[in-house]
């Protein structure tokens, strides 16, 4: 039985329909360098979308492995509670040099969705140990998304993942979330002041007094199709928490660590969050592990006397996991001393080019989007009326598969198909992955 035959034995892959890989098979990895994957049978794939977006420094860097390799020989996992090791310490030292202003305080966990579980967890006992016991709400923005768990799904707005699980999941308040594509007001995302911000102010007025919290993916909501909106959207939305004393989430799990061309997106802004999400690039892709991490004000709120109850009762067994924090270690080492983002800021101005010139005159291409390295073509079917293709064509699936066939990973968001390389790519493979892209995409809708 070949390697093909035993996966669909045994595999139920993610986010799949498996009735799907009767005709695409799965492809078995051997091994990877760079921007690069290699099948068994030797094939190249440009991973263009970084391994669904956590292959920051490209795959098999050696620094991280060399950090991993060196911490195995020491200690591999360490109960959290009451124990501690030095890679956690170092890692929370390095982070605290770059966070957004006012964090302070790390809590970890091992993957996006239990970092936003904690976050919710946290800020809904935050409110209840204040004394603010009526705030019990959460408000998200609609087409959000945030993790797969029930508390996750909750927040999120995405039917394709929470539909079903509805009568499970908890009573959210959305917000109408920016559409800088199709604005409504006629605005561009560029120049706007964020004339679609009264929703979330409407929203405030109606139930600011029992929201415990906000949670937001800043700038960049992935899954809704990489959808972009303006820095000061979050300038508002600080404004309007701490008027309403609602605490400001930011899911940084997909836009942390350069994705966004700043280290994180919230910079874009200049304000900072209450609670913070990060995971995915963390660790470079090669560990999971995520962190929550908070303010001083809200930690407080948590530190008593044991017998009162204020503790925060909640924990993950890979909490500050030696080998994921010594590769989050070795990721902060290269961001810093191989000017990874500063080399990145000039790729992303050199990618947008090239993808404007190959595709944006093609009538089914209605707009490429771009913040930092990532790029975004939506498909549409006449580029004046920006109308999309009908989901059941799954024309961003048939591109897919097209690309995938000439060497690039090219994993769809519905009709939007889009970039998020590894911080590491160069011109020449920028070139490449266009290219194949162009025919793909060509391939299929002429």
């Amino acid at each position: 039985m070949s390697l093909v035959e035993k996966d669909l034995k045994y595999i139920w892959h993610p986010c799949s329909q498996m009735k799907d890989y009767e005709d695409l098979k799965p492809i078995i990895i051997d091994h990877g360098k760079g921007i690069y994957l290699y099948d068994k049978d030797g094939k190249e794939y440009i991973d263009i979308v970084s391994s669904w977006w956590c292959n920051l420094l490209g795959h098999c860097n050696p620094t991280i492995n060399e950090y991993i390799k060196n911490q195995l020989n020491n200690l591999e996992h360490v109960i959290f509670a009451n124990f501690s090791h030095e890679p956690a310490i170092k890692l929370c030292e390095e982070l605290s040099k770059i966070i957004p202003k006012g964090l302070t305080k790390f809590n970890f966990s091992d993957n996006g969705s239990a970092s936003v579980e904690c976050a919710l967890k946290m800020s809904f006992q935050y409110q209840y140990q204040t004394g603010n016991k009526k705030k019990t709400k959460f408000m998200c923005l609609s087409e959000g998304y945030h993790g797969e768990t029930i508390g996750a799904l909750s927040v999120g707005s995405m039917d394709l993942y929470a539909k079903i699980y509805k009568p499970m999941l908890m009573d959210t308040i959305h917000v109408e979330v920016p559409d800088c594509y199709r604005c409504p007001y006629g605005k561009a995302r560029e120049c706007c002041n964020a004339e679609c911000f009264e929703n979330a102010e409407k929203s405030f007025e109606k139930y600011g007094e029992e929201t415990c919290a906000i949670i937001v993916e800043p700038l960049l909501q992935g899954s809704a199709g990489m959808r972009i909106y303006p820095p000061v959207y979050l300038k508002k939305l600080r404004k309007l928490c701490d008027e309403y004393n609602v605490l400001l989430i930011a899911d940084e799990i997909a836009t942390g660590f350069g994705r966004t061309g700043k280290m994180f997106a919230f910079e874009h802004a200049g304000v900072s969050p209450d609670i913070m999400c990060v995971s995915k690039g963390l660790t470079g892709g090669y560990m999971p592990m995520a962190i929550t991490i908070t303010t001083d004000k809200i930690y407080n709120a948590f530190y008593d006397d044991y017998n009162k109850g204020k503790a925060f009762m909640h924990s993950h067994t890979y909490s500050g996991n030696p080998l994921g924090c010594s590769a989050a270690v070795a990721v902060q080492k290269v961001l810093k001393e191989e000017a990874i983002l500063e080399n990145a800021k000039v790729r992303a101005e050199y990618l947008n080019n090239k993808l404007n010139n190959a595709l944006i005159e093609n009538p089914h291409i209605g707009e490429i989007r771009h913040i930092g390295l990532i790029n975004a073509m939506e498909l549409v079917t006449n580029k004046k009326d920006k109308k999309s293709y009908d989901s059941k064509i799954r024309i961003g699936y048939e591109v897919y598969k097209k690309a995938l066939n000439k060497g690039l990973i090219l994993r769809p968001l519905g009709n939007v198909l889009y970039f998020n390389p590894p911080l590491i790519i160069n011109e020449e493979e920028i070139d490449k992955a266009v290219s194949i892209c162009k025919e793909a995409i060509e391939e299929v809708i002429f």
